[in-house]
């Protein structure tokens, strides 16, 4: 098994320049879906044609996730990060001067291979950096990047209400992430919590692959409902008749719930523990899923949101904390693998909810989400056990 000789991943300056890479996550992300419409402009991409990237966006992720499981193997996450981070820059400048169609699809899919690597290497840190704490960590980690996307998002709206154009904050991002790398990486966690490259392949000691995918499906739930209110909730409360200055509310409601989830889940989890708040946030998943499919009203669907945001909010972060405790010694590489599910739900929520729309309408469609948290449900078991 791997020594673990490297600094402790609990510091106070470890556990803030963790939270940074939460944020900077969340940030660059929010700056990037942000452009979205420039892109169109500048391209004359259709909706198609950007929907495309987006799921390419998902596989180079998911690639990326890939890629920071052997980089957590050869070294540690914080190499992980650092390589991460500098893709994601790197795309985001790229993306920012793209002449044309092919060079941006290309500049994304970069991005989306540092979105990958970070997704996975942060939480690895994230685990390194909750182990051994009296407090969990997690929640307030996930919270960094649900405020860091807030900032993107504002800052784009500044920066388009200004005059500049959009290429200015993906600029911006950039160069965020390039000082961090510089200057903050260095206080990350150097600690190695996977296989030794010595093990050679199968013969190493196994993975519990059931517990993976067990905590996985809460992962894979989770992103169904974040992607399908973030890519549908506007479209199905104007299907219900929401006027159209009131239908990206629903979105806000949601992020809303999400966040406050995220803030208080630590909290909550020393109060009533792990496997009573995992209970909890499933019953509001499914119980705001099957409310936006069974009640056509706009309010009622906004607050609906707001419930499927809390849900998700609280069950990102427990899932994550579940992951590294499968086999603590080898967390790097569950959580590489368990962060996979995350990309799978992201393509079930646009694609999957987006089909049903079209042949059940929009609400029926919602109870898809609402399927998959029900089949999360063993993670709640094996927890409780």
């Amino acid at each position: 098994m791997t020594a673990t000789t490297a600094p402790s991943a609990t510091t106070p300056r470890t556990v803030a320049a963790t939270a940074a890479v939460y944020g900077l996550q969340g940030l660059g992300y929010s700056v990037i879906v942000t452009a979205l419409p420039a892109f169109q402009e500048r391209t004359g991409l259709d909706a198609t044609g950007i929907a495309a990237i987006l799921l390419g966006v998902c596989v180079t992720a998911a690639l990326g996730s890939l890629v920071a499981d052997a980089i957590a193997r050869r070294a540690s996450s914080r190499r992980g990060v650092v390589v991460g981070l500098s893709l994601q820059a790197v795309g985001l400048v790229a993306t920012a001067f793209s002449p044309g169609t092919a060079m941006l699809a290309a500049s994304v899919l970069l991005y989306g291979l540092g979105l990958g690597l970070i997704d996975a290497s942060s939480n690895m840190q994230g685990v390194l950096a909750q182990r051994g704490r009296a407090t969990p960590l997690l929640g307030r980690f996930f919270a960094t990047l649900t405020a860091g996307s807030i900032v993107g998002a504002l800052g784009m709206a500044g920066i388009l209400a200004a005059g500049a154009p959009a290429v200015a904050a993906l600029v911006a991002a950039a160069v965020l992430q390039i000082a961090f790398v510089a200057f903050g990486a260095r206080l990350l966690s150097r600690e190695r919590a996977a296989r030794s490259t010595e093990w050679s392949g199968p013969r190493g000691p196994r993975l519990d692959g059931r517990a993976i995918t067990v905590v996985g499906l809460v992962i894979l739930a989770a992103y169904t409902v974040d992607s399908a209110v973030s890519s549908w909730g506007s479209i199905h409360l104007e299907s219900i008749g929401a006027a159209v200055a009131l239908a990206p509310v629903g979105l806000a409601a949601y992020q809303g719930g999400v966040l406050i989830a995220r803030m208080v889940t630590d909290a909550v989890v020393r109060r009533i523990g792990r496997a009573r708040l995992l209970a909890v946030g499933l019953v509001l998943g499914v119980a705001g899923a099957v409310v936006v499919a069974a009640v056509p009203s706009p309010v009622v669907t906004i607050v609906a949101f707001a419930v499927s945001g809390l849900a998700v909010g609280a069950l990102v972060p427990i899932a994550f904390g579940l992951a590294g405790s499968i086999d603590p010694a080898r967390s790097d590489e569950v959580i590489a693998r368990v962060n996979l599910f995350n990309y799978a739900g992201a393509v079930l929520g646009a694609v999957g909810v987006g089909v049903l729309t079209d042949v059940t309408g929009s609400g029926i469609a919602f109870l898809l989400p609402a399927l998959l948290l029900v089949a999360a449900v063993p993670a709640w078991r094996r927890t409780a056990g």
